[in-house]
């Protein structure tokens, strides 16, 4: 399949995004501690920076079409992984993850999710380019998750059903708290799984979940597998940032999963039509932002609803989690 990316492109891309996990993990966090507000506030603006930045690089590189395409993948991605956020604050919430060592999971589960979701785009593109009708499949999902999203009042998760939670209390030896930032640890020559370990691997099929609505929905505005990877990776590398930004917040966004409702059933019904009816990448970017802030707009309009994870946020600040 002809692509956007040059062996250039890919190696700029590789750079950047390993520099930046460096300078995070190794300068900034060498050391458990709980990410402030305004910390967080800077990262969420250096990612976004970074994937703008990469945008004007592409247009450069690769002409207007990529960089929209890239734009439109990236917003896109980028509001579909904020849903994530709720099911963090439920999983740490319930494992009883301390905040110091929050940053540290999300940070290796993210890792995680950039090899994993990297094998789903491969996947995913590989499916189309053998069975073209696989385009409709996965535009029908969307729609159906879509409308699924809309009739859902409020984001439910309940870890203590999660296959990998019910697998690990009944194969491995775990220690009943954290041992500092370890996910590994030694007790009596026993190696023993620590609770950050299961945070982890939850975290990583949580995101696998996400990714079957996530991936597809791309594939709805480019199938080039550089745009569909770059901007995919980019909008999951600043999911960290934004957990700790809107953790407090997250109950004023009470409308969101709305918004998202309706871009999975617009983009879904794009690639049902495609074969018939061209969208221009330029219309797709202007429908998302605009169901996107007109989300955003109306909860903060109307007010945040009690209950779901906003109730179980504020719950553990007055229980000092």
């Amino acid at each position: 399949m002809h692509s956007v990316g040059t062996p250039l492109m890919w190696g700029v891309f590789a750079v950047v995004v390993l520099g930046a996990l460096a300078i995070d993990l190794f300068v900034f966090h060498r050391h458990s501690r709980q990410v402030r507000v305004r910390e967080a506030a800077a990262w969420v603006m250096v990612w976004i920076a970074l994937a703008a930045a990469f945008a004007l690089w592409i247009r450069f590189e690769s002409g207007g079409q990529a960089a929209l395409e890239f734009a439109t993948g990236y917003l896109v991605e980028y509001a579909l992984s904020v849903d994530n956020i709720f099911v963090f604050i439920v999983i740490f919430r319930f494992f009883g993850t301390p905040p110091e060592h929050r940053h540290r999971v999300l940070f290796w589960g993210i890792v995680g999710a950039v090899v994993l979701r990297g094998l789903f785009v491969v996947a995913g593109l590989g499916l189309i380019a053998l069975f073209h009708w696989m385009l409709y499949v996965f535009g029908a999902l969307l729609v159906w998750t879509g409308i699924k999203l809309l009739r859902e009042s409020e984001m439910e998760m309940h870890p203590e059903q999660n296959p990998v939670v019910l697998f690990l209390r009944r194969h491995l030896r775990m220690t009943a708290t954290v041992d500092d930032e370890r996910f590994l640890t030694r007790i009596d020559g026993k190696l023993f799984a620590t609770p950050l370990l299961a945070v982890l691997l939850v975290i990583d099929v949580v995101d696998v979940i996400f990714a079957i609505d996530s991936i597809p929905a791309i594939f709805g505005v480019t199938r080039d597998p550089f745009v569909v990877f770059t901007s995919n990776i980019f909008a999951v590398l600043g999911l960290r940032a934004i957990y700790f930004l809107l953790h407090d917040l997250m109950d004023r966004f009470a409308y969101l999963h709305y918004g998202l409702g309706l871009v999975l059933t617009f983009i879904g019904a794009k690639m049902l039509v495609a074969e018939w009816v061209e969208v221009p990448v330029q219309w797709s970017l202007g429908v998302v932002a605009a169901l996107l802030v007109g989300a955003v707009v109306a909860s903060w309009l109307f007010g945040p609803k009690d209950g779901g994870v906003g109730k179980a946020a504020r719950d553990e600040r007055r229980e000092g989690g």
